[in-house]
């Protein structure tokens, strides 16, 4: 079926039923932490729940003592889609947007350890400030975009997505064979190396480009 780039995806936020994250999808991530380079890339899912709008403040469960930033390049499908090749993969994208996939450290630490979900320390509340939407048609290659983070006004995370790992393509293509993409869900490709924890009380900004920035307040959970 030709992909109908011309479906409203602008709403993702409201209408997605999905966001897919990648995990270790950037060279300069890989090489720091000295690990082999992933053979297929590392899937998990983030409940919709978890989207921030700008204007809202991060808010840091009192569950977590460790959570940490990181900045991404989101991906909206913008049509329905299975089995997907690699080949004919763009034809789905709808749109992109500025992302952070903010990540409790301290719950994965350790459910790595015992082979436990990622879910809890992915998917709490707050936990996927998004951008607004980016039309497909503003973005000339979305390999070339360089990425940045900043707490309290110093820069923390800088890199391109020239580094993925796994193109866009390419994980569209992966995740379709097990599981249908449809219009508004969101993929995000993965952080570039520097993804440490912040604290109550920071200030986090972060930009795509000359596409998109953002910025947030960070609360505790307890002091709202």
């Amino acid at each position: 079926m030709a992909c109908q780039r011309g479906q409203d995806v602008a709403n993702f936020v409201s209408e997605g039923k999905k966001i897919i994250g990648v995990a270790l999808n950037y060279m300069c991530a890989v090489k720091a932490k000295n690990v082999p380079v992933p053979t297929v890339p590392i899937v998990f899912i983030k409940p919709t729940t978890s989207y921030l709008k700008e204007g809202r403040p991060i808010i840091l469960p009192k569950v977590f003592t460790k959570v940490a930033y990181e900045v991404e390049l989101g991906v909206v499908i913008g049509t329905r889609c299975k089995n997907v090749s690699k080949e004919k993969a763009m034809g789905y994208v709808g749109g992109y947007c500025l992302a952070l996939d903010l990540t409790a450290q301290c719950n994965l630490t350790a459910a790595r350890a015992t082979g436990g979900s990622w879910t809890l320390g992915k998917g709490f509340d707050t936990a996927t400030p998004v951008s607004r939407f980016i039309p497909l048609d503003a973005v000339d290659d979305p390999h070339a975009l360089p990425l940045w983070l900043k707490v309290n006004g110093e820069v923390k995370q800088k890199g391109c997505t020239a580094d993925l790992v796994f193109k866009v393509p390419d994980i569209i293509s992966y995740v379709s064979k097990y599981m249908t993409l449809e219009p508004n869900d969101l993929i995000l490709t993965g952080t570039p190396h520097g993804s440490e924890p912040f604290k109550a009380g920071d200030l986090i900004e972060c930009g795509l480009a000359d596409l998109a920035t953002m910025k947030f307040d960070v609360c505790d959970e307890q002091n709202l």
